[in-house]
């Protein structure tokens, strides 16, 4: 395996950036719904694999497998040169430092690749809401799988916040997040092999999910997920997640109590603590490389 210099990443990163944001919009939002479905699939196997392990193992060993599963999304973004806006929160501001490329460059790529990630992450919602999360009749009867009634549970959760400290929480569960999953972006840029990306990726990402931080892109599939998915609930299952917190679940809760709030953080646990710290550390460094 080989395995690049600090300095190296991080003008490496910079190098990435500045190919990221010259690229047509066009491409900013082909590349950002690839990347958004790819996210969806992890998250949707998170579900998966985590559903009904917490009354047998134990909370955090279900944290831990749903965190061990997750990051297939951001190997396959990675390793297939999909866009993803929660990395490209650092790797712009990169180039920008770097580079000098514009900052209006830098919020465009942000904001074709934000609608191209929204559209991927549903576009997968849909596929799972109507496919593993429920069963049909042939009369076309739906109703919620053991799988569902999970979605409906973690989405519905992520739109609890309501203000307050409650809000603070999500701001600084999205900030963590984010410098977790950029971290991971620049262990990936680290080496140069596959195994050797994917075990640097895997690591952060999998702490970030395992700990149960915010990220915007993610939640953009687990809350559609859980909202496409509610209408099947039986009034049982609508009872053992709360009537309550069901009934807060909805296309506008999903914007005004998460994402919102956690596109916001994600951009500065990217670009402050990633993109600005590294960039001032080996500032001196990378012109030296020059």
């Amino acid at each position: 395996m080989v395995f690049h210099p600090p300095v190296a990443i991080v003008a490496k990163a910079g190098d990435t950036g500045k190919y990221k944001v010259s690229l047509p919009a066009w491409n900013m939002i082909l590349r950002g719904f690839m990347s958004g479905a790819y996210i969806a699939m992890g998250a949707g196997l998170a579900t998966v694999c985590s559903t009904g392990l917490g009354a047998t193992l134990g909370v955090g060993f279900a944290k831990f497998i749903l965190g061990s599963v997750f990051p297939v999304g951001l190997i396959i973004t990675i390793l297939t040169g999909a866009e993803l806006f929660t990395g490209d929160a650092m790797l712009a501001p990169m180039a920008a430092f770097i580079h000098k490329v514009s900052w209006a460059s830098v919020i465009n790529l942000w904001i074709w690749v934000y609608i191209g990630n929204l559209i991927g992450s549903v576009f997968y919602a849909f596929l799972m809401a109507y496919g593993p999360l429920t069963s049909w009749t042939a009369a076309g009867v739906g109703s919620a799988t053991a799988f569902g009634v999970t979605a409906v549970n973690i989405a519905a959760g992520k739109v609890a916040y309501s203000g307050g400290m409650a809000s603070l929480s999500l701001l600084l569960k999205a900030i963590g997040c984010n410098w977790l999953v950029n971290l991971a972006i620049l262990l990936g840029i680290c080496a140069d092999d596959a195994i050797g990306k994917i075990v640097g990726i895997w690591f952060p990402i999998m702490a970030f999910v395992s700990s149960g931080f915010e990220h915007c892109v993610a939640n953009m599939y687990f809350i559609p997920a859980g909202i496409m998915t509610a209408p099947y609930l039986s009034a049982e299952q609508i009872a053992t997640i709360g009537i309550a917190k069901v009934q807060g679940l909805n296309w506008v809760t999903m914007w005004t109590n998460n994402i919102i709030l956690v596109t916001i953080g994600n951009i500065i646990g990217g670009l402050l603590f990633v993109g600005v710290i590294y960039w001032v550390a080996f500032k001196k460094e990378i012109a030296a490389l020059k």
